[in-house]
């Protein structure tokens, strides 16, 4: 279970860093230089990042089976 979560936190921290790196390529690369327009364009990019990280987090947090540890009465 820790090292799902410590896999998890990884993928979650270099994940977030690389599509924010590439939603900043993406708006300068395509768009034009409009303040409203960027801000829409950031405002959906900000939410739509949020599906595959609930996704992530709620792999994390599926419990192992629970065993009790060595020498513990029942």
């Amino acid at each position: 279970m820790r090292l799902r979560i410590l896999a998890g936190t990884m993928g979650l921290i270099l994940g977030l860093a690389g599509y924010a790196a590439l939603v900043v390529v993406v708006a300068i690369a395509l768009l034009p230089q409009q303040t409203l327009l960027d801000m829409a364009f950031y405002a959906a990019a900000g939410i739509i990042w949020i599906w595959p990280a609930a996704r992530l987090t709620r792999w994390m947090n599926q419990a192992a089976p629970h065993r009790p540890p060595p020498g513990a009465s029942p």
